[in-house]
């Protein structure tokens, strides 16, 4: 059988890439026009106007019975949105919740979500709802002539392009979305100081922005909170339309407890909870005692932290949990809205008022020219009708006998069309003397409401009367008092480490294959505890747990670790290559701990040292830092602590020479060789093998191995001379020195 063959004879041909590319810009300028960006006049995104809308035909109205969600789900997607239901429900549920909207649209009934969890809300097959009272300030001038309607999505209905807000919904409920290339996250704000902001443009067109501020603090959030950004910076976001704020929880002390009472916008309660829970099992809050949940449907946030001691300080610790939790956090604005001519911009807070007084006015003028017209009409369909009463007898007579009574009517009494219409629709009940006296008393009625609408349309002081007067109504009447407060702090800062661990005495051990460990404890024998195989003890240092160990190795540069995580000294300790990046072939060979002005003497082997500020020797790097310059073929000696009081350095050389000078004569550095200590004869393998600080009267005991001998004080004064000399030999058989110990 032959194939047919295929004419494509009469059809477009055009590139993949021209398609491909029309087609996804199609897609985006529908995403940003059409479901991700807000309309400036309503402050709507569609599916949002669509609810509203879709729960108004309904008569779901906030003074009727509530009505299942799932009702005014199915007729906004089966009418107007032909979407999926779980996304509109879900639009829908946002617009109830009252700490997601500052003032919300929708009223639920059921579960409609938490603060802790706010996608947590029941099925649209369970909960009821009703729109709020609120609602009435976009739907209410809906039926008179104020908004333009277009085709729903099948051309079987009509629905409004926009709703005829008498309030900023924008800036009042706010919004967030993200479109294609572009988002929008405007914060709620307060609708008093709005329609106060608006009163003053109205009255005073050339207000500028740093007027407008005194009006509107900043935004004002449903969950309440501190906003603690400075005005500057609040200020440059409403100018530029684009920037971040600063926000709070806000606490309180009671009977010794701080109580957490209010969180910032979209923060849930259950995670700052938690947060706060693993900073004390991490044993990072050991100012804490105890955290419990109080939350009720009284008080819906109320975190309680108990402090152990009324000794804590609450301003430092509320302080720490600022900058380490959810109880603070960064909010970002976006003013990027769909302007009155359709096309996506980002607005300062002074364009977004002008450009809604724009659309408000027009709106009201639309409202006043409809009801103009419809009051026009009905003077002339009463004037027709009051010819008809003054000829009753007569017009009785022509609907009576003549075939075409409109026709005469209109001939004979010189009617319109729509006035002979609407006598030959009365009934003969309204044919009484009594409705005579109604009509006239309509007409007087309706012509005074008439000059009242042309001269209100002619005068714009008038139209801006009328919408001053609006405003002030509408914010009296749903306006409330401002609930996130305004106020500068400073930055918050967490808590050191170091302040937060407890202090503790320890011992902080060092093997010779660089393993570490800390032991309780200052009366610890670090050279009785066990080591792995082939390891022995090499340095200890003692000192509070709360403090940074310092770990010198054999090039001379220093590490830091916090004390408190090294590991206990019931094991062998663990490496301090996995902590460290020490060079290759680096051996760790000393371990200081103390002060950070606490003083120690670093020395090298080449008999070379200096005195050093413990806070020198500091770093977070990982690598460490260059700090002690060693000789060709020299290495890092065990570091010795300067105690208060000490004068005095004792020296010992491999060969057992020993050497006491003053320590005023070594200098003190930040890094370096440093000066010699100890002299040394050139051209051998004799090294210096350890330093000690010491006080006068204090002893020396001096370790040989397994042997050792205490140096008296009138032992030690034979030894005294200058810095750099070669020192005095040792007793036989104690020359092979490995430690010196002041007693």
């Amino acid at each position: 059988m032959k194939e047919q063959e295929l004419n494509f004879e009469g059809i477009e041909k055009i590139s993949l890439a021209a398609f491909t590319e029309k087609a996804y810009l199609d897609y985006s300028m529908y995403v940003i026009l059409d479901r991700a960006l807000p309309h400036l006049g309503d402050g709507l995104k569609p599916v949002q106007r669509r609810i509203i809308y879709a729960m108004s035909d309904l008569g779901m109205s906030s003074v009727s019975k509530p009505k299942k969600a799932a009702r005014a789900v199915g007729d906004v997607i089966g009418k107007f949105h032909p979407h999926g239901d779980s996304a509109c429900y879900e639009a829908m549920v946002h617009m109830a919740q009252q700490f997601s909207y500052r003032y919300p649209v929708v009223d639920g009934h059921g579960n409609w979500g938490s603060q802790d969890d706010p996608k947590s809300f029941a099925a649209m097959r369970y909960t009821e709802a009703r729109l709020t009272r609120y609602a009435q300030v976009l739907l209410s001038e809906l039926g008179q002539g104020t908004v333009d309607w277009i085709p729903n999505f099948d051309g079987t209905l009509k629905e409004p392009t926009q709703l005829p807000a008498r309030l900023p919904n924008l800036l009042l409920n706010g919004t967030s979305g993200i479109a294609v290339g572009m988002s929008t996250d405007i914060p709620p704000h307060n609708m008093r100081e709005v329609a106060t902001a608006l009163i003053r443009l109205l009255d005073q067109p050339k207000t500028t922005l740093g007027q407008i501020l005194k009006h509107i603090k900043g935004p004002d959030f449903p969950t309440g909170g501190e906003l603690i950004s400075p005005h500057a910076d609040i200020q440059s976001i409403y100018k530029t339309g684009t920037g971040t704020l600063k926000l709070r929880a806000r606490y309180e002390i009671q009977q010794g407890d701080i109580v957490i009472t209010e969180l910032p916008y979209q923060v849930s309660g259950a995670k700052v909870l938690e947060q706060i829970a693993t900073q004390m099992r991490t044993k990072k809050l050991p100012m804490v005692e105890d955290l419990r949940d109080e939350s009720d449907h009284e008080n819906p946030i109320r975190l309680l932290v108990t402090p152990r001691s009324n000794r804590v300080n609450t301003e430092a610790l509320m302080d720490h949990l600022f900058a380490t939790t959810d109880l603070e956090r960064t909010v970002r604005v976006n003013l990027n809205v769909i302007g009155l001519d359709g096309r996506p911009k980002v607005f300062g807070l002074k364009s977004i008022l002008e450009e809604w007084l724009v659309f408000r006015i027009d709106t009201v003028k639309r409202r006043l020219e409809h009801r103009l017209e419809r009051v026009t009409e009905r003077i002339h369909i009463l004037d027709g009708l009051l010819v008809a009463y003054l000829n009753i007898d007569e017009v009785i007579k022509i609907i009576r006998e003549a075939d075409d009574p409109k026709r005469v009517l209109i001939k004979k009494f010189k009617l319109s069309n729509t006035q002979a219409e609407a006598i030959l629709e009365l009934r003969l009940r309204h044919l009484a003397r009594l409705e005579e006296i109604k009509i006239q008393s309509e007409q007087k009625s309706l012509s005074d409401e008439k000059s009242e609408i042309e001269k209100t349309l002619s005068s714009k002081s008038s139209l801006k009367n009328m919408i001053k007067s609006e405003l002030i109504s509408l914010s009296e009447e749903q306006g409330d008092e401002r609930r996130t407060v305004v106020i500068e702090r400073s930055i918050a800062r967490a808590i050191d480490d170091s302040e937060l661990v407890s202090s503790e005495p320890v011992t902080v051990v060092l093997s010779e294959r660089g393993w570490a460990r800390a032991a309780k404890g200052h009366e610890i024998d670090a050279e009785t505890l066990s080591y792995r195989s082939g390891d022995q003890f090499l340095a200890a240092a003692i000192g509070r747990s709360n403090q940074l160990s310092v770990f010198i190795d054999s090039t001379g540069r220093a590490y830091s670790l916090q004390t408190h995580t090294l590991p206990s000294a019931r094991g062998q300790g663990e490496p301090l290559s996995g902590h460290l990046n020490p060079p290759d072939g680096a051996n760790f060979r000393s371990v200081l701990i103390g002060a950070p002005d606490e003083k120690w003497v670093l020395a090298s082997s080449a008999g070379y040292g200096f005195i050093i500020k413990l806070e020198n020797l500091h770093s977070r790097n990982k690598a460490g830092k260059a700090v002690l310059t060693l000789p060709k073929n020299a290495t890092v000696v065990s570091s010795a602590s300067i105690k208060e009081g000490n004068e005095y350095l004792a020296a010992v050389s491999s060969d057992g020479r020993f050497l006491v000078f003053s320590l005023a004569e070594l200098p003190e550095l930040a890094r370096g060789k440093g000066n010699k200590i100890l002299s040394l004869p050139k051209n051998s393998d004799v090294s210096m093998v350890a330093i000690a600080a010491f006080t006068e009267g204090e002893s020396i005991k001096v370790v040989s191995g397994q042997r050792h001998m205490k140096l008296k004080p009138s032992d030690i004064d034979e030894f005294f001379a200058y810095r750099g000399r070669r020192g005095l030999a040792l007793p036989r058989g104690y020359r092979k020195v490995t430690r010196l110990i002041v007693e």
